[in-house]
């Protein structure tokens, strides 16, 4: 491998939504840096069947659901 071309690889803290942390290696930010999740495997609709919660960050469902509210869906 060549020298000084790959990113720095150390541990990181992780905090899941629920406060659990854990300590993993990653190459974000610093050693020791914390990554605080706000969607993890304990909570995602993908492994839990639970109802799908949307984030509309920029308005785009606001947007959507104005522009067709006439067809009469949902």
């Amino acid at each position: 491998m060549k020298k000084d071309i790959h990113p720095d690889y150390h541990e990181i803290n992780v905090v899941m939504t629920d406060g659990t942390t854990y300590t993993t290696r990653s190459t974000y930010g610093k050693a020791g840096d914390t990554v605080k999740l706000d969607i993890d495997p304990k909570t995602h609709p993908a492994w839990t069947g639970g109802q799908q919660r949307l984030v509309d960050t920029g308005g785009q469902v606001a947007k959507f659901n104005k522009r067709f509210k006439d067809l009469g869906i949902g």
